[in-house]
């Protein structure tokens, strides 16, 4: 009989794999940068997938600093949420349990005086 020890680090243990995004949730992310796109605010993006967080990143050009990050941290969904969307700065603008309306924050920059 083989058992499984998880302190033993063995590969396929969770503790060992990156957060990832699932094909939905960057669906989601990816119909709002495309509409930003269009728009002309946003031009790059890069995806990290990393121990606790899977960050995408959102640059107004390839070379700066992100605008934005869309951050999934699967450790914090049952306390504030697992979803956040954080600005330049640092500050958290948007956090919660579902994706869609976490990403609602953008829906307000997508509205631009018409002069």
């Amino acid at each position: 009989m083989n058992v499984h020890d998880p302190a033993q680090g063995h590969p396929t243990t969770r503790g060992n794999e990156p957060v990832a995004f699932r094909r939905d949730e960057l669906s989601d992310i990816l119909a709002i940068y495309g509409r930003m796109v269009a728009a002309g605010e946003w031009r790059d993006y890069g995806i990290s997938c990393l121990p606790e967080v899977a960050i995408f990143s959102i640059f107004r050009r390839t070379a700066e600093h992100p605008l934005y990050r869309v951050e999934k941290r699967p450790r914090l969904a049952s306390r504030q949420g697992q979803y956040a969307v954080v600005g330049m700065d640092g500050r958290i603008l948007r956090r919660g349990h579902d994706l869609r309306q976490v990403l609602r924050v953008f829906d307000r920059k997508m509205i631009r005086a018409v002069t």
